[in-house]
C-alpha cells in the first residue's frame, strides 16, 4: 500500500466520528427507503418506479439524471445508466434533471471528502467510507462536484432501471398468466416468444406501477453491455445546437419582470445608504430594491427589461461600508507569510523530516517558495436566477449545482417552508463549482418578494459577476527536499499556506454552522499522492482573509498539484535525474500510477530528443480517485510560447463513455493551462480589480494545443472525469517553461515572468 497510508490520530478521530455518526443517526432511518419524489408531479397516464424513472401510457419514457448538466456530458451516462439496464435505446428515452430531493443525495462526495488517499483501502478508511455513506443518505444534499456524478450513480441507477424492468415482466407475466422468468424485453416492449405475444412498456406501466418494485436485481456484467463503455450520441447536443431554451437565462414567464443586482465591491461589507432618485426617474425602471444577507449586501433594480436595469443600477448612488481589514494584495499575502511561520497540521507525517533535514549537506538540499494567486470561475452564462412568489408558494428557476440547498434556502428566505419552495434547474452555460453557491438564487428571491406575484429573472452583469465571486483560494507553500547520493530524493516537506474553502462555504450555506476539524481540500493533491519517500511531511497553515473563497474546479488539487509536481521536477533536476524515471522510482508500489505515467510519456515521445527550439514538461496528479499523467510540449517563437502539444494518460478503472471522458480531459486541461498562463484576481482599495474578460482571459483558440488522449481502465475502482485534467495541467507547463527557458518560475500566473504567444 506504501507509506501514504500511514495512519493519523487527525485521520482517525475523522473515521471514527464518520462511523459513529452513522450509528448515532440511526440504523433505522438509514434502511428507511426515501420517498419518490417523482410521484407528486406525475402527468396524467404517467407511472414511476422509482426516483429515477417515468413511464407514460403512450410509452414515452423518461429517465431522471439529477446532477447538473454543465457541458460535461452527464447527463447523457446517467441517462445510459438506466437505459442500459431498462433495454432502451437513449433515442427512446427523454432525459430531465427532476426536482429537489433528498432521493437525490450525492453519498461519493462526501465520501471523497474524507482525509484519506484514494489508493489508501486500510481497515479504518474503508469503515470510514462506509459511515460517510451512511451520513450521506441521511443528510440527503443533492449536490453535483467532486467528479463523483457517475460513481455515485453506478450501482443505484442501473439498479433503478434493473428494478422497473424486472417489474414491467411482472406484470406482463400477470396479464398472461406466464412465467416472468420466461419474459424478454427489448426497445420499450416485453415479449414472450412462446406465444408470440407483445406489450409495450407504456401498455404495462399503470399494472406494474401497482406492484411491489422488484428488488435485488442482479445487475448486467460488462459483457452484456450494449450502452455504457462506448461512445454515445450526446442527449443535450440537439437542443443546444439548435439553440433550445434550456439555459437559465433562456427562462421566460408570462408577466415577468427583469433586475440585476449591485452588491458591496468591498466584499461581505454592508450598505450605508442609497439614493435611487435619479434610477427610479429611468424609462422602463419599477423599483430600487435594498438586499441584505449574509453573502453580500446591496440593491437590485426592477425594470421591464433587463437592459432597462442594467442601466439604472448605474445611476443608484450607494454609500458602501469600506472596513478595516487588509485591503490589497501587498497586505493580503502579508497574511500568507505570518501564517507560513508556523508549524501547521500535518495529514500526511512520514519518517522524521527534522531528523532528516538536520544532518544534510548543503548541496543535497532543496528550499523554495512557491505562490498561485485567486482565481474566479468567469462562467460563459451569467449568474442568473428567476423566482416566482405568490399565495403562499416560491419557484426558482436557477443553473444550479445544490438544488436542495437553493430550496432550503430560498424558502427561508421567503419565510415558507421548503415543501412549498420547487426549485427548477436548468441546464448550466458553465459551472465548476461557482454555481454551488446559493446567492443568485437566494437574491433573485428576495426580489421576488417585491414585485407583487409577478416572477422575476435577475441577470448579474459580467462585472458583478467577476467582483463577487467566491474565489479558488491563493496559497503560498514553502517547500524543502533532500536527495541522496543517487539522487533520489530521501526527505520532503511541503507547508501551504491558504484559507480553508469550507470554513468560508459552510457559514454561507448553514449560517449558524462553523467548519470544524481538518479541510481536505487545502491539501488535495499533496498530501495524497503515490510518492514513497522515507521522510516526507505534507502540511497546511489556516489563512484568515475577508475574501470569501470557494469551490473552483478540481478545489485543492489545482494548487496543490502545482506545488507539489513542480516540486518532484526541481527534485529530479538537483538530483540529475530524468523526471519521468524518478516519479516511476517512486511509484513502485502503485503500478496504476506508473502505467499512466508510462503511458504519456509514450504519447509524448519522452526522452527522444524534442524538436529545435521545444522543450516538454512532465506532471502527474491523483485526483477524485483517477490517476493523471499529462506532457505539455512548448516552443519558442518570436511572440513568445506557443503551446503545442498535451498528451494525456488517465486511468479512471471503468470509462462508460470514452468519447466523453476524452472531451473533459481536454476541458479540464485547457481549464488549467487557461489559469497558469494569465489568470489571477488581485486586490486594491478593498476590491477586486479584474472585471471583465479583458483582464480576466481565458485561453483563445488559436492558442489551443494539439491533444492526444489515453483513457485506461487498470484501476481497482470507478474514477471521477470532469476535474482530473485541471491539476496536472499548470505543472506540467511550468515544468516545459523550466526546460526550455531555464527559468523556474515559482509563482502563477506564468505570464508574469514570460510572455506567450
Amino acid at each position: 500500500m506504501g507509506r501514504a497510508a500511514t495512519i493519523t490520530r487527525r485521520a482517525l478521530l475523522v473515521g471514527a466520528a464518520a462511523v459513529a455518526g452513522g450509528v448515532a443517526f440511526g440504523y433505522y432511518a438509514y434502511r428507511k427507503p426515501v420517498a419518490n419524489p417523482l410521484e407528486d408531479e406525475l402527468a396524467e397516464g404517467e407511472a414511476t418506479f422509482n426516483p429515477y424513472v417515468k413511464i407514460g401510457r403512450d410509452g414515452a419514457v423518461t429517465i431522471v439524471a439529477p446532477r447538473a448538466e454543465m457541458g460535461q456530458g452527464v447527463e447523457t451516462t446517467l441517462a445510459a445508466l438506466v437505459a442500459e439496464e431498462l433495454d432502451l435505446r437513449l433515442d427512446q428515452v427523454t432525459v430531465e434533471h427532476g426536482p429537489a430531493s433528498a432521493a437525490y443525495g450525492n453519498i461519493a462526495a462526501l465520501a471523497d471528502g474524507l482525509p484519506f488517499a484514494q489508493f489508501d483501502d486500510s481497515a479504518l478508511a474503508e469503515a470510514a467510507r462506509a459511515g460517510a455513506g451512511v451520513a450521506g443518505k441521511l443528510l440527503g444534499l443533492q449536490i453535483t462536484g467532486g467528479s463523483s456524478s457517475i460513481i455515485d450513480a453506478f450501482d443505484k441507477m442501473r439498479a433503478a432501471g434493473a428494478s422497473a424492468r424486472e417489474t414491467l415482466k411482472l406484470a406482463a407475466a400477470r396479464r398472461w398468466g406466464v412465467a416472468a422468468a420466461d419474459l424478454a424485453t427489448a426497445d420499450g416492449a416485453v415479449s414472450h416468444a412462446a406465444s408470440g405475444r407483445t406489450a409495450t412498456y407504456g401498455e404495462l406501466a399503470a399494472e406494474a406501477a401497482a406492484l411491489e418494485p422488484a428488488r435485488d436485481v442482479a445487475l448486467r456484467p460488462r459483457e452484456a453491455w450494449k450502452l455504457l463503455g462506448k461512445p454515445q450520441q450526446r442527449t443535450d447536443m440537439r437542443a443546444k445546437v439548435t439553440g433550445a431554451p434550456i439555459f437559465g437565462i433562456d427562462v421566460s414567464l408570462p408577466d415577468m419582470v427583469y433586475a440585476t443586482v449591485r452588491m458591496n465591491p468591498h466584499l461581505g461589507r454592508p450598505m450605508r445608504s442609497m439614493k435611487a432618485d435619479a434610477a427610479l426617474a429611468m424609462p422602463g425602471v419599477l423599483k430600487v430594491v435594498p438586499i441584505a444577507t449574509h453573502v453580500g449586501n446591496g440593491f437590485a433594480v426592477v425594470a421591464r427589461t433587463t437592459w432597462h436595469a442594467l442601466r439604472a443600477a448605474d445611476a443608484v448612488e450607494a454609500e458602501w461600508e469600506t472596513g478595516s481589514g487588509p485591503a490589497d494584495d501587498a497586505a493580503l499575502w502579508a497574511l500568507f507569510e505570518q501564517a507560513a511561520g508556523s508549524a501547521g497540521s500535518a495529514m500526511r507525517n512520514d519518517g522524521d523530516v527534522e531528523v532528516a533535514f538536520a544532518d544534510a549537506p548543503q548541496e543535497s538540499l532543496l528550499e523554495a517558495e512557491y505562490r498561485v494567486p485567486w482565481l474566479a470561475h468567469a462562467c460563459m452564462e451569467p449568474m442568473n436566477a428567476t423566482a416566482w412568489l405568490r399565495d403562499g408558494m416560491l419557484d426558482v428557476w436557477a443553473p444550479n449545482q445544490a438544488p436542495t440547498m437553493v430550496r432550503d434556502t430560498c424558502a427561508a428566505a421567503a419565510g415558507i417552508d421548503a415543501a412549498s419552495c420547487t426549485v427548477h434547474t436548468t441546464h448550466l452555460g458553465g459551472g465548476f463549482g461557482r454555481r454551488a453557491e446559493i446567492d443568485c438564487a437566494l437574491y433573485a428571491t428576495l426580489v421576488a418578494m417585491q414585485t407583487d406575484g409577478r416572477p422575476v429573472k435577475v441577470t448579474w452583469s459580467r462585472e458583478e459577476d467577476i467582483g463577487h465571486d467566491m474565489y479558488r483560494p491563493a496559497a503560498l507553500a514553502r517547500v524543502r527536499a533532500r536527495v541522496g547520493e543517487d539522487g533520489m530524493p530521501v526527505a520532503v516537506d511541503l507547508k501551504v499556506a491558504t484559507p480553508s474553502i469550507m470554513a468560508s462555504l459552510l457559514p454561507r450555506f448553514y449560517p449558524r454552522l462553523a467548519a470544524i476539524g481538518p479541510d481536505k481540500m487545502m491539501l488535495d493533491g499533496a498530501f495524497n499522492q503515490p510518492y514513497a519517500v522515507p521522510d516526507y511531511r505534507v502540511a497546511a497553515v489556516k489563512v484568515q482573509t475577508p475574501v470569501p473563497v470557494g469551490i473552483w474546479r478540481s478545489v485543492g488539487n489545482s494548487v496543490n498539484g502545482f506545488f507539489h509536481e513542480c516540486l518532484m521536477d526541481e527534485i529530479a533536476h538537483l538530483g540529475g535525474l530524468d523526471p519521468v524515471e524518478m516519479r516511476l522510482k517512486l511509484m513502485a508500489d502503485w503500478p496504476v500510477a506508473a502505467g499512466v505515467v508510462r503511458k504519456a510519456a509514450e504519447m509524448a515521445g519522452w526522452g527522444m530528443p524534442a524538436p529545435e527550439g521545444h522543450a516538454r514538461g512532465f506532471a502527474f496528479t491523483a485526483s477524485f480517485g483517477s490517476w493523471v499523467a499529462e506532457v505539455v510540449e512548448i516552443s519558442q517563437a518570436p511572440e513568445g510560447i506557443r503551446l503545442e502539444k498535451v498528451s494525456i494518460a488517465a486511468d479512471v478503472g471503468i470509462a462508460l463513455d470514452p468519447r466523453i471522458i476524452e472531451a473533459q480531459l481536454f476541458s479540464g486541461a485547457i481549464f488549467g493551462l487557461s489559469a497558469a498562463m494569465g489568470q489571477q484576481i488581485n486586490f486594491a482599495d478593498g476590491k477586486v480589480v479584474q472585471s471583465n474578460f479583458d483582464d480576466f482571459d481565458a485561453m483563445r483558440m488559436p492558442q489551443c494545443p494539439r491533444f492526444e488522449v489515453a483513457v485506461l481502465e487498470n484501476a481497482p475502482k470507478m474514477g471521477g472525469v470532469g476535474e482530473i485534467g485541471t491539476p496536472p495541467a499548470a505543472p506540467a507547463l511550468a515544468n516545459a517553461v523550466f526546460a526550455l527557458t531555464g527559468r523556474r518560475v515559482r509563482r502563477l500566473p506564468l505570464s508574469e515572468e514570460v510572455a506567450f504567444a
